[in-house]
């Protein structure tokens, strides 16, 4: 292959002159004042694409879908299929019959050119898509196609990728909420997608709307939700499926949620082809990751800066590089991976080195590599592999330490690669990528182009004095920052979790010692006083279930979880000893089940914590520990060892080990708590992980870097990141966030102070106490609404007031008039909600998320377990009562629990001292579901084994469906000539009898 057809071939993968991401978006000022129904919504959208140049085509059956691709494939590849050998190629490349959602993922992501047998016994490549020029693509849109699965279904609206559907598009009407249109796909999926030649699980992306908000995502997200479903412990109430669904936005971080303006900018032609040929991601895992926007313009950004500087002879410059600050959490070793596969394949770049730091690649993140690239990461310690790597032609990405490349540096002082063009990419831009490293790398390599990613950058404000050479900040070592996402704009989109900070004063000084200056070494010493460390373990265990939520649970895995677990860092080893000491003392007499399950790790740290903020950082070896530290670690593993039935020392290997084990304990929930000094605050992630108590000094990236561990996104449950500081922090924290963010970020990364919200719950319930006296009824229906909503808005109140210390004591209402309060409004929603007129829909809106928030807080199904567990530990030593109580206040307390009240008692009464309370309860609600069931079956003279069928259904579905045939088939046969043909009447018996049926064991098993 020639020069030129090389820059031909490779150069429209890598950029091209379009970026795929707007730089920005401008809305219409214009805005439609009329009702817009969802067919008119949909209509509107096609007309749309049809004005992008989309073709429309009016096809509705699956023959005329199987001939648009033989027709579309032919053009694509400029060749005629004979009959035989189309017939041949559909079954064989296309549609095979045990191909499903992962194997089509596979042929588009991956094997996108499939091989054609021709009559005469030659053979041609035939693409599905070409990726090389993404406009010899044909787009074309259809809808309200119908297909027959295990149901009759019609889709919305689809969009053709050269014949085949790669875009789902669901549509809800306006005021309708979005996540409709995503359970409708969760329905499709299941039911049709696969149904007739399967050409629907080609779909790669999905996008619903109501019109007002769009969302995109792609097929494992959805694949991964119906897993999860069909796990049989797991609740939909716990699904975080959603969640990973993305807002498409512009350059500057601004989501584009209205569907005009999203079809205006994701459905331009050139940025879709780019979305579904360069960025997407399927990794390792079989998961199709799709990127978000500001990942994809952060990898433009970096082949823009290429290319440009290429032309302009600045390799070997600053000039030729740049940064991406991209907030941690937000997916930068997605973005960087992306970015340097996409870089290889430019023009005149021999390699891409991928520059990571040791303890990233050797023991957090290596698989994370692998799953982009398998066999990409190699963590030998010996250059030896390095340079082999280095001077293969086929190993264009190379994944390798700074550590490892900077041996190699000193080792060869004259190298080939050296005077060859290299892409150099630093995953995440530390303090190991400034001094000595920096300048050998840079020094050695003549035509470079250097960037880092880091999601808190060193800024003129945080740079450290300490750091040798001319490059303090990232800007000064790396060059001009290319494209930045803050935390402000992560937790904005829900990417991460909003923190919320509690200050502990655990110190006050008399008045002649605040006349006095103190050191820094006098203030650690009175710190580490042994009074001050008993009250602050007592602290913790005191405030720990509060923190870590222990009355709420979830499902991780196939594992029902209670609760959250945490980090306490702590300012030194010594002080780190100390903790460890102190919670073993208070805990020395409780039970093993009251105790928390605490273990400890540190390790040499060849530097201090500098005054920029940068945490130092602890290597991971032992040998450089003081004598009386290390064997104070040994006991503590030893400790560890006898709590999991583990065998480590602090010896290399094992330590290694250690830190591994320890590494997937905390990530598994299975430690209440680990205590560090540096480790596991940087580059550490746990979504189980909510809480960081700080008893040491934190500032400007450290301090960013280790609350960022408690933020990532988990569940329903777990709803923000808690940071308990036992220092005066307030100060550092502001200004961390105002660096990191912007001078607004305060306001936003943090919950409010607890003065606002106690004010606002001061408003709320005197409004309430004065417009719904308890003594007065509440008359008429837009009252009982108002009424509903205030209560609402003070139950969102106390939930959020409950989690500061300061709340304890303050409640305004009595606990007799809340109870009160509480009965009205559980009373109100019930009688709304056997209503039947148009008002249904929205105040059951306005209910929902409250009833929601009350189960999930403190009275789910998983809450009850829990108490009924604590009940037969009781009864060995005679009936507790208040548990009893407890149990039946808490269910009649709930509108979702009454009418199961009678299940839990029946259970509660059969259980023995010694039952294993989650499988006995399983198989309790089976037999009486079971049971209940039969004897429907029976009164109403229903067929059995498709009413059964339809109940089954109904618990996929999350609800009785009263439409379509379905209820009809189950139906006893009705002669249309009898007198007393009673067939609704009898229909709506039945459909009672089964709503009443499905809502008493809905979410129960």
């Amino acid at each position: 292959m020639t020069e030129e057809q090389t820059t031909y071939r490779y150069a429209p993968i890598a950029v091209s002159d379009e970026s795929t991401v707007v730089s920005e978006f401008v809305a219409d000022e214009v805005r439609e004042a009329s009702y817009q129904s969802e067919d008119a919504l949909e209509k509107a959208l096609i007309k749309q694409l049809q004005s992008q140049a989309y073709e429309y085509l009016p096809i509705t059956s699956e023959a005329e879908l199987v001939a648009n691709l033989r027709r579309q494939l032919e053009a694509l590849n400029k060749t005629e299929f004979s009959d035989s050998e189309w017939d041949g190629f559909f079954r064989e490349k296309v549609s095979g019959a045990n191909d499903g959602i992962i194997e089509k993922t596979t042929r588009i992501q991956e094997d996108h050119i499939q091989v054609l047998k021709r009559d005469d016994g030659s053979v041609k490549n035939i693409y599905l898509i070409d990726k090389a020029n993404i406009h010899n693509n044909r787009l074309q849109v259809i809808n309200q196609y119908e297909v027959e699965g295990k149901r009759a279904n019609r889709y919305d609206v689809s969009i053709l990728v050269n014949g085949l559907p790669m875009v789902h598009i669901e549509l809800k009407r306006r005021g309708v909420d979005i996540r409709e249109a995503f359970n409708q796909i969760n329905r499709y999926q299941r039911d049709s997608f696969w149904a007739g030649s399967g050409l629907f699980e080609y779909v790669q992306l999905f996008v619903i709307s109501n019109g007002t908000l769009t969302k995109y995502y792609s097929n494992t997200v959805r694949d991964g939700h119906l897993k999860e479903q069909t796990s049989k412990r797991n609740k939909s109430k716990t699904s975080n499926s959603f969640a990973f669904t993305s807002w498409w936005a512009d350059a500057k971080n601004r989501p584009i949620t209205e569907l005009t303006g999203f079809t205006k900018t994701f459905f331009a032609k050139h940025s879709l082809l780019n979305v579904l040929t360069k960025y997407c991601v399927f990794d390792v895992d079989r998961k199709l990751l799709v990127m978000r926007p500001y990942q994809i313009v952060a990898a433009e950004n970096i082949l823009l800066r290429i290319l440009t500087s290429s032309n302009q002879k600045k390799q070997g410059h600053i000039e030729a590089g740049g940064y991406i600050w991209h907030t941690t959490g937000s997916g930068k070793t997605l973005t960087s991976f992306k970015a340097a596969q996409l870089a290889r394949n430019l023009p005149n770049i021999d390699k891409v080195l991928f520059v990571v730091d040791r303890k990233d690649l050797d023991y957090q993140t290596m698989r994370e590599y692998e799953r982009f690239e398998k066999g990409a990461a190699n963590s030998n310690t010996s250059t030896t592999v390095l340079k082999k790597q280095l001077e293969d032609p086929a190993a264009t990405i190379i994944i390798t330490t700074i550590q490892k490349l900077s041996r190699f540096v000193a080792k060869h002082k004259a190298h080939p690669i050296y005077e060859k063009p290299v892409v150099v990419i630093f995953d995440e831009c530390h303090r190991s990528q400034f001094g000595d490293m920096h300048q050998e790398i840079t020094r050695s390599f003549k035509r470079y182009h250097l960037f880092g990613f880091t999601g808190t950058p060193i800024f003129a404000a945080n740079a450290s004095s300490s750091l040798k050479g001319s490059a303090r900040t990232t800007a000064q070592a790396f060059g001009d920052k290319l494209h930045s996402y803050t935390i402000v704009d992560a937790i904005n989109d829900k990417n991460v979790l909003p923190f919320r900070i509690d200050y502990i004063n655990t110190l006050k000084l008399s008045e002649h010692i605040k006349d006095k200056k103190v050191s820094a070494i006098d203030t650690e010493r009175a710190l580490l006083s042994p009074e001050r460390t008993e009250q602050v373990v007592a602290y913790i265990r005191e405030h720990f279930d509060q923190k870590t939520k222990r009355s709420s649970s979830y499902t991780l895995g196939d594992k029902r979880m209670v609760g959250f677990n945490s980090l306490f860092a702590t300012a030194s080893i010594d002080a780190a000893k100390r903790y460890y000491l102190e919670f073993a003392k208070q805990q020395k007499d409780l039970p093993s089940d009251k105790c928390l399950k605490i273990g400890l790790i540190y390790s040499f740290a060849a530097n201090e914590d500098d005054e920029s903020g940068i945490l130092g950082e602890e290597e991971f070896e032992t040998a450089g520990l003081d004598q009386s530290s290390r064997d104070f670690l040994d006991a503590t593993i030893r400790d560890y060892n006898t709590m999991f039935g583990t065998s480590f020392d602090t010896s290399a290997d094992k330590f290694q080990n250690y830190y591994k084990d320890l590494t997937l304990r905390l990530k598994n929930r299975e430690l209440d708590m680990v205590i560090v000094v540096n480790m596991f605050l940087t580059g550490f992630d746990a979504t189980t992980l909510n809480t960081l108590w700080v008893d040491k000094n934190l500032k400007a990236h450290g301090l960013i870097q280790a609350y960022s561990r408690t933020n990532r996104i988990l569940n329903s449950v777990k709803t923000y990141g808690n940071i308990v500081a036992f220092r005066d922090l307030e100060k550092e924290t502001n200004d961390a966030l105002s660096l990191f963010g912007n001078k607004d970020a305060k306001g936003i990364v943090l919950l409010k102070p607890y003065a606002e919200y106690y004010k606002e719950y001061e408003k709320r319930v005197e409004q309430l106490t004065t417009d719904y006296p308890l003594s007065l009824p509440i008359i008429g229906e837009e009252a009982q609404k108002a009424f509903i909503k205030l209560f609402g808005a003070i139950l969102r109140l106390k939930n959020i007031l409950t989690s500061f210390d300061d709340f304890t004591g303050n409640e305004i209402l009595s606990d007799r008039d809340f109870q009160d309060y509480q009965s009205l409004y559980l009373n109100i929603y019930a009688d709304f909600r056997t209503k039947d007129d148009g008002e249904k829909e929205a105040i059951n809106d306005d209910i929902v998320f409250e009833i929601e928030l009350i189960k999930q807080i403190e009275i789910n199904v998983d809450y009850i377990l829990m108490l009924v567990e604590k009940y037969l530990k009781s009864k060995g030593a005679g009936e507790d009562k208040e548990i009893q109580a407890t149990i039946d206040r808490a269910i009649n307390s709930s509108p979702s629990l009454r009418n199961k009240k009678d299940l839990i008692t029946q259970f509660v009464k059969s259980l023995s001292a010694s039952a294993k309370v989650d499988e006995e309860w399983l198989a309790f609600i089976e037999k009486r579901k079971r049971e209940e069931l039969d004897q429907i079956i029976t009164e109403e003279n229903l067929k059995p084994d498709e009413t059964k069928k339809f109940v089954e259904d109904a618990f996929r579905d999350g609800g009785i469906s009263s439409g379509g045939i379905a209820i009809t088939n189950i139906m006893p046969p009705v002669s249309r000539f009898s007198r007393n043909n009673n067939h609704s009447e009898k229909k709506q018996t039945v459909l009672g009898k089964l709503t009443e049926f499905f809502e008493r064991y809905f979410g129960l098993a």
